[in-house]
């Protein structure tokens, strides 16, 4: 795949500055070889999000996109899959649009400050997220047991693991402060959510509606929404296959319809695209690294244009 950029940088949004004063000074081996007396009280900053942005130089008249991650994730994301294939971020950089893509609160390279919540942070192993993502039942992780069809690049799920990384539970409204900060800065956005980053988008959305707008949510950990807010943004919410395999999914699944009728029915413009009936069997949790990958991204788009949100499509 090739495109030319026009620009690409980063910038950080949100936080603030924390002073620590408690601790006391002391030598440490800073590296191999030096010797550095530190001092663990000062003003730190904190609690802000890192955003790298790609610009092309084809660029499309769409509004920018802003792509927002799930939880124990960061915007790696959205990037390469795991095999090596082109991920969301270059797929919609091939067909012009400018992306924006967050690393938020406490995760990848917007970096955290040790002991500034007071909860512990949790970490997913490989055997919950075989099961949670579903490639394949709980407890196949080890035996390598995946579901028919399946379209996540299952070979390469160490690999994906890689990507795993710690999260905190109640640093949500973070999240939701540092994605507001993003399209302040930005201005109004198509914002791509995945998982938790969908609850985070939908409080977002709520607090700057005027920037969003549209959004694409690839099976959004939430199932509920403030209607009256939520349907002046059009919104495509996107759902992989085995929807039946564990009781919670399919609880969820059936929140996502609800959610999308009941913003139908409040005027809203909403549309669920079941990729595994209306784009291939087999897609999992990470639909923006299956192999139809591709083909969810245009599923996503193409139901954006009929929703008539032209503008946020083209």
């Amino acid at each position: 795949m090739t495109y030319a950029l026009k620009d690409f940088g980063s910038y950080t949004v949100g936080g603030r500055l924390h002073t620590v004063t408690a601790g006391t000074p002391r030598d440490i081996q800073f590296t191999r070889d030096v010797v550095f007396n530190y001092d663990p009280r000062g003003t730190f900053a904190v609690e802000h999000a890192y955003v790298q942005y790609y610009v092309p130089e084809a660029r499309n008249t769409a509004p920018p996109v802003l792509m927002v991650h799930g939880g124990g994730m960061h915007g790696g994301t959205w990037e390469t899959t795991p095999d090596g294939r082109p991920g969301w971020l270059h797929l919609l950089l091939q067909r012009g649009f400018e992306v924006h893509v967050i690393d938020n609160v406490e995760r990848g390279r917007a970096g955290f400050l040790p002991g500034l919540w007071e909860s512990e942070p949790i970490t997913r192993s490989l055997e919950e997220a075989w099961s949670l993502f579903r490639i394949g039942p709980s407890g196949g992780y080890a035996a390598q047991e995946i579901y028919p069809k399946q379209q996540f690049p299952w070979p390469h799920f160490e690999d994906f693991a890689r990507q795993f990384v710690p999260r905190w539970l109640d640093t949500a409204p973070l999240h939701v402060a540092a994605v507001c900060a993003a399209l302040e800065r930005i201005g109004p956005a198509l914002v791509c959510c995945h998982s938790q980053g969908g609850e985070i988008v939908f409080d977002a959305q709520a607090k700057v509606p005027e920037l969003m707008a549209a959004i694409i949510a690839v099976e959004p950990s939430v199932t509920q929404c403030d209607a009256d807010t939520l349907r002046e943004t059009p919104l495509v919410l996107l759902a992989g296959d085995y929807l039946d395999a564990d009781p919670h999914i399919e609880k969820r699944s059936a929140g996502w319809c609800d959610m999308v009728v009941g913003l139908e029915r409040a005027g809203g413009r909403a549309s669920y695209v079941d990729t595994a009936r209306n784009v291939a069997r087999g897609g999992s949790h990470m639909l923006m690294m299956d192999h139809h990958n591709e083909a969810c991204l245009d599923a996503a788009i193409n139901a954006l244009t009929a929703l008539g949100a032209n503008r946020a499509a083209s």
